[in-house]
């Protein structure tokens, strides 16, 4: 009878340990600390010296019938939680991925694809103020995307259901009456193919008129649209793309109509070491005249350079911006130059 107890216990154990190692997963952590140092022309700069604590929390597995799965947090610049998402990919059908924040889901991860050496040209120390197509990207939303077909072309359809309100609710929360907009839904087709990548997307929210005296009477929903193409030649990356955006207010002299972005950016490899690039964005707030509403042209150019070697990396751009915040006039024309180093672990 010891004897047997013996066999079927070890067989448990041996059960336990095979259903263990199925389930089983890992969290792996990655990061890196920036020191940075702004000095900005004709504004305040206060204090110059910045730091980036940023770390990156990644849990991956894998299920019985192949399936993956990972779990990604991300902490930038101090912040408590700045990004996250929860991924599934099935061995044939696809991916499917719930993200908040900026965690890349519809067009918002193609606000600015144009090639750079640092940091795109406004994500300097200038704060210009620009708005950038985000779709359903900053509100909570679940997106599928279809496996590569046609040699490397996907299809992501990305929704924000009930509403596109930017707020990213923990779990057993919603997010509540904060926002104009309602369900949102975002369609990005990708493709890469031999190292050329271009692409397009659109993304439309219903648009619900406010209340009060104040608040934006809706006219039509609220959409958005982005395409571009990135180029790789030998060291030389090339690339140019534009975003649309009709926010859907009511048509008056006082109302914006909506804004239109144009890009482009070009980035060299000097060796495995040194990269360089120049990068200019156009920005227009009112991008049509209409009932009298004045057009603004916001105009943001970026020279920049990184030097890596090992961990350790030195990043400097020197960028200029006419028409800050959309604001005319030469008050609201600045210059920076922002320099970095850091160590990634």
């Amino acid at each position: 009878m010891d004897k047997l107890n013996k066999i079927g216990l070890s067989a448990l154990c041996g059960s336990l340990a095979a259903i263990a190692s199925a389930q089983a997963g890992e969290m792996t952590v990655k990061g890196g600390a920036t020191a940075t140092y702004s000095s900005n022309t004709h504004d305040v700069s206060g204090n110059p010296i910045g730091m980036n604590s940023g770390l990156t929390f990644t849990g991956s597995g894998e299920l019985d019938n192949g399936t993956t799965f990972t779990l990604t947090l991300t902490h930038a610049d101090q912040s408590a939680w700045s990004a996250g998402s929860i991924g599934m990919t099935f061995p044939t059908i696809g991916s499917l991925s719930i993200a908040s924040a900026t965690g890349g889901n519809g067009i918002g991860g193609y606000d600015d694809k144009t090639p750079t050496a640092w940091e795109e040209t406004w994500g300097t120390s200038l704060g210009t103020g620009i708005d950038l197509a985000k779709g359903v990207g900053s509100s909570m939303n679940i997106q599928y995307k279809t496996p590569s077909f046609a040699g490397g072309t996907t299809l992501a359809v990305a929704v924000a259901p009930g509403k596109n309100d930017g707020t990213q609710n923990t779990d057993k929360s919603v997010s509540g009456d904060k926002s104009q907009k309602g369900n949102g839904i975002d369609v990005m087709l990708d493709s890469t193919i031999l190292g050329q990548n271009i692409f397009v997307g659109y993304s439309v929210s219903e648009r619900e008129s406010g209340t009060g005296a104040s608040a934006l009477q809706a006219e039509t929903d609220h959409e958005e649209a982005v395409g571009g193409a990135i180029f790789n030649i030998g060291p030389v990356k090339l690339g140019a793309q534009a975003t649309v955006e009709w926010l859907g207010n009511e048509q008056t002299a006082a109302n914006v109509a909506g804004y239109r972005n144009v890009g482009y950016g070009i980035s060299f490899n000097v060796n495995d070491n040194l990269s360089v690039s120049f990068g200019k964005m156009e920005s227009k707030k009112g991008w049509v005249s209409q009932n009298g509403t004045p057009t603004i042209v916001m105009e943001i150019e970026s020279i920049q350079a990184a030097y890596t070697v090992g961990g350790l990396s030195f990043k400097v751009a020197k960028s200029e911006v006419d028409n800050g915040t959309y604001t005319a006039g030469t008050g609201s024309d600045k210059e920076a130059t922002t320099m970095a180093v850091t160590l990634a672990f």
